[in-house]
């Protein structure tokens, strides 16, 4: 039977984001979006750890009103970090009346994320900064982020530990329940990532780490998902030249 161990997990994360910044910018800052989410406040808390507070900052990007923007404040507070807040609604919104057709149900949807990860790349280059990208393996076993917007950065602490995993971490590095337990919601249709999914994170969690789920119908999908989604976690097809 698999067994997670947390704080074995949580130290090698640390030792690596260090490891990454040693390499890839010893005096460089982490750049985290911050949403109010358990898996932005628990790369940002382990960037805190590896880092020290000074050298976090946290980036909150509201599309107009966020009803849980308190949570995104909530975690600044907590961990002490240097944060902006930059509304991305105008942002937007122009894109959206720039183009001369009516946009898709999918690029309405993933248009924001991909302006807040415009928006963190020119915090990150003005402020000697490395994109933190906050993926966990759950979400992204199933494609659920977005190419380019937040599946994109310049390092990933967590895109091997599974949503239950990262629970675990979060409460060893001390983060509030209210934080970790936080439900995900889409943002848009007001139902949960689950309730969109079609099964829990603890059933998809069990079969990416044991193998393991009763229901075939949930087993199917999962697998159709993960299928259809490969693409979004390989590098992008390039062709080479053979001089």
């Amino acid at each position: 039977m698999y067994k997670f161990d947390a704080e074995k997990a949580k130290n090698a994360c640390v030792s690596w984001i260090r490891d990454f910044f040693d390499k890839n910018g010893r005096d460089c800052n982490a750049v985290v979006g911050i949403s109010g989410g358990k898996d932005s406040s628990i790369v940002a808390a382990l960037c805190v750890e590896a880092l020290g507070k000074d050298r976090v900052i946290g980036v909150l990007m509201p599309n107009g009103e966020q009803a849980d923007i308190d949570m995104a404040q909530l975690l600044v507070r907590h961990l002490g970090i240097k944060s902006f807040t930059v509304n991305i609604k105008d942002a937007v919104e122009g894109l959206k009346n720039a183009i001369p057709f009516e946009l898709s149900t999918q690029s309405l949807t993933n248009l924001p994320p991909r302006v807040r990860m415009a928006t963190l790349y020119a915090v990150s280059q003005s402020n000697n900064g490395r994109v933190a990208n906050t993926c966990n393996l759950s979400e992204d076993w199933v494609g659920y982020s977005t190419r380019y917007g937040d599946a994109a950065g310049d390092f990933s602490p967590c895109s091997y530990l599974t949503v239950q995993e990262m629970k675990q971490i979060g409460r060893l590095l001390g983060l509030p329940d209210v934080l970790v337990d936080k439900v995900p919601i889409d943002g848009l249709c007001g139902k949960t990532d689950e309730d969109n999914l079609g099964f829990t994170y603890a059933e998809l969690d069990r079969y990416i780490r044991e193998g393991v789920i009763e229901d075939e119908a949930k087993k199917k999908r999962i697998d159709e998902m993960h299928e259809r989604n490969l693409f979004k976690l390989q590098l992008m097809p390039a062709f080479k030249y053979e001089v």
